[in-house]
């Protein structure tokens, strides 16, 4: 569906917003504004990544958005995000994507049609600003959710699947954290133009915040894994140390019923009056020499 958001007698400038084309309708306003074929073509591909291409009468960005309706377990750059390609020329800006989005129409309400967009630069940069912005909600959710299972670690408390909600946390932070990356060419390729503009300033802020954020919530995930994994480990050693502790115990104490197990005619105690409290007697003293021994090595 081709819709013109605003045109040259609302502002200086015309914007096109295209929702899920077909080839026939980016053919024809590929033929109206000159744009390039393989650029139209990276249009109809959802898998895109971002990416930043300049020609001789546009700039061609592809952005991924963040997509609030995304399912729990997603944890792809196509499931995590929605891609949007936007053609900027002079005196114009199309943008192109499969599913709507609503941000685009309120800025068209809010900036456009009240002339507050002076050109198609400053409507660019309000648009990869929305896209931008999009990932802060994630980046709060993922830092609260680290927050939660570091306390439930450190106070050993039992939470269901905590090593594959870990991995989920560290595999959507990293999908996030390579979206961010592939869109600091589109970063570089804007700051090519107007440097000084303040809307550009505010939208580089919002990316350098947002992708130190993410790199952080990266750093946090990777030590709480490892934190996680030592403390384990810790466990399984305390329950091998209490256990070897006790094979201590009774290793000579089998030793010693195996002895007088033994079913053999002639044994110097077997017709012993005293044989049994003997027995038992040793046993005891074995133990209380192991348990002093332990306690003189702090083992205990």
């Amino acid at each position: 569906m081709v819709q013109e958001f605003s045109n040259k007698t609302t502002a200086n400038f015309r914007w096109i917003d295209i929702v899920n084309p077909t080839l026939e309708e980016l053919q024809s306003v590929a033929t109206e504004f000159n744009l390039h074929a393989t650029s139209v073509q990276d249009c109809l591909d959802p898998d895109h990544l971002p990416k930043a291409e300049e020609f001789d009468n546009f700039i061609f960005i592809i952005t991924r958005i963040f997509d609030i309706d995304q399912k729990p377990e997603a944890d792809t750059i196509q499931e995590v995000s929605r891609k949007i390609a936007v053609f900027c020329g002079k005196d114009f800006i199309i943008t192109i994507h499969r599913s709507e989005q609503l941000f685009l129409a309120q800025l068209n309400e809010k900036q456009v049609l009240q002339n507050k967009c002076k050109d198609v630069t400053h409507l660019l940069y309000l648009i990869m600003n929305k896209v931008i912005l999009s990932y802060e909600q994630m980046e709060e959710q993922l830092a609260s959710e680290i927050d939660f299972y570091e306390s439930k670690i450190f106070l050993k408390s039992r939470v269901p699947n905590l090593l594959k909600n870990l991995y989920q946390i560290k595999r959507k932070s990293s999908v996030i954290s390579r979206i961010l990356f592939l869109s600091k060419s589109i970063v570089h390729k804007l700051q090519e133009g107007e440097r000084k503009d303040p809307l550009y300033r505010d939208m580089l802020d919002n990316f350098i915040q947002l992708e130190t954020g993410f790199d952080q919530i990266n750093e946090q995930i990777n030590n709480l894994l490892s934190l996680y994994l030592s403390i384990s480990a810790q466990r399984t050693n305390e329950v091998i140390r209490v256990l070897t502790i006790f094979s201590v115990f009774f290793l000579p104490l089998t030793f010693i019923v195996g002895i007088y197990g033994m079913n053999f005619k002639v044994m110097p105690e077997i017709d012993w009056q005293y044989g049994y409290f003997y027995s038992i007697t040793l046993m005891v003293v074995v133990t209380l020499l192991i348990y002093i021994w332990f306690k003189r090595k702090g083992w205990l």
